[in-house]
């Protein structure tokens, strides 16, 4: 037998998987973080790709915006906009003529107690801060992308004399990858430009990993060109959201240097797919409800056979974690009738129904959680088991007892590929 441990909530639970059925795990090549995360993030504001350096863009009279994460994402953000606001003080640009914005998107307001953890005390008692309403009667509207999406954005925004991004740098399961444009398209545009935007994940080039010939990402691009923005800083962190590095400059630049490193970290070639796939969303929060653990089953989807099965090892503490997705699953069995009310009405929690029923064309799903088997069966049509070990003899009666197993402890962070080829892959192992 072979012990792979899987992370589980804030602990982690064992898998036993007998070593003649067992091809390995599949583990992301992850850097240490950097000893002093300050300096990074100032070595990057001062060693700008691909533009001018904030000290030349910015002017002391100039009215500065500022967009942050909101809550759902795991970014440094307090520790960014403290190198940010203390370069613009240097420069002296006012502190009332500062604004952050927490970028929403479509995501609710950011509460006080989130903003004081997102930005810290100082940052927020030394600027306005204002959370991005994608229902705002105040839109700007300037412009329309060769997609056909209306671009409506934050006023606020629109109207600043310099537009900085922040954010993190990371896998995307539609739009490629997070980060850069993203702060921009979601984060501060309109309800009606987001869902125009995020329909497109229906195309075959929307998917983790991929750029070109992406229209989610294209999309997100041309709006975040309309937008002027000036600057960005970003980061890529590790699994144990330590920055490995940051990356400032030209919106485009500094974000495609990013996603290098981004794809030196966590894309892992492999050579073969396997009957059955081990997963773990990656612990808390990834694993906090169901919505957010969809990314492991998207990343195992790339190496199960088709027909095969995915075992997804996720807590979900809080659940399924989304009404809209809760209320689509209870309702639609058909694919087809999904992506249909995805292009007449788009949901989030819909996509993500989307997601699940698509997955489970391919593969059978056996969830390992807290979720009370009626609702994970009913309601989201997955096969459950209450321990990891337990799911696995499942799996092999269903794909047979000489099923090849993978293990992903790192699901929702690590993207696998099958090659065929001479290129350097994670063996199986004989």
């Amino acid at each position: 037998m072979v012990d792979v441990w899987l992370p589980y909530g804030k602990s982690e639970v064992c898998a036993r998987i007998p070593a003649r059925n067992f091809l390995g795990s599949i583990e992301p090549k992850e850097k240490l973080g950097v000893s002093d995360a300050q300096a990074e993030l100032l070595r990057a504001l001062r060693e700008p790709m691909g533009s001018k350096s904030l000290s030349e863009i910015a002017k002391p009279e100039s009215k500065v915006a500022i967009v942050v994460d909101d809550a759902t994402r795991p970014s440094p953000s307090s520790l960014m906009v403290s190198v940010i606001l203390d370069e613009l003080r240097g420069i002296g640009v006012k502190d009332e003529n500062i604004t952050i914005i927490f970028g929403c998107g479509m995501h609710r307001a950011v509460t006080s107690e989130e903003a004081a953890k997102l930005l810290g005390e100082n940052a927020l008692n030394r600027v306005k801060t204002i959370s991005h309403d994608p229902r705002a009667p105040d839109l700007v509207h300037v412009g329309t992308t060769k997609h056909g999406t209306k671009v409506l954005l934050n006023k606020t925004f629109v109207e600043a004399d310099v537009r900085i991004l922040t954010g993190d740098i990371c896998l995307h399961y539609f739009a490629g990858y997070g980060g850069g444009r993203k702060s921009v398209l979601p984060g501060v545009a309109g309800e009606e430009t987001i869902k125009h935007n995020h329909a497109m994940l229906l195309e075959a080039n929307a998917k983790a990993g991929n750029l070109d010939g992406n229209p989610v990402n294209e999309d997100m691009v041309e709006t975040a060109r309309m937008a002027k923005v000036d600057f960005i800083l970003n980061v890529v962190t590790n699994s144990k959201h330590e920055i490995v590095k940051a990356f400032a400059g030209n919106l485009e630049k500094a974000f495609l240097e990013g996603v290098g490193l981004v794809n030196e970290m966590y894309r892992v070639k492999v050579d073969r797919r396997a009957d059955v796939v081990v997963v773990s969303a990656g612990g808390e929060p990834l694993d906090l409800n169901l919505f957010q653990a969809y990314k492991a089953v998207d990343n195992a989807l790339e190496v199960v056979k088709r027909g095969g099965v995915i075992v997804l090892v996720a807590e979900l503490t809080e659940g399924h974690g989304n009404q809209d997705f809760y209320d689509w699953m209870s309702k639609y069995n058909d694919l087809k009738l999904v992506e249909r009310e995805i292009k007449r009405n788009f949901v989030i929690g819909g996509s993500k129904a989307y997601y699940y029923l698509k997955a489970l064309q391919k593969a059978r799903i056996i969830l390992v959680s807290l979720m009370p088997d009626y609702y994970a069966a009913s309601v989201f049509k997955l096969k459950t088991a209450r321990a990891v070990n337990n799911a696995l003899s499942l799996a092999f009666d269903a794909a047979g007892s000489n099923a090849k197993v993978w293990a992903l402890p790192l699901g929702s962070l690590t993207l696998p590929e099958v090659v065929a080829t001479e290129e350097q892959v994670v063996p199986a192992k004989t």
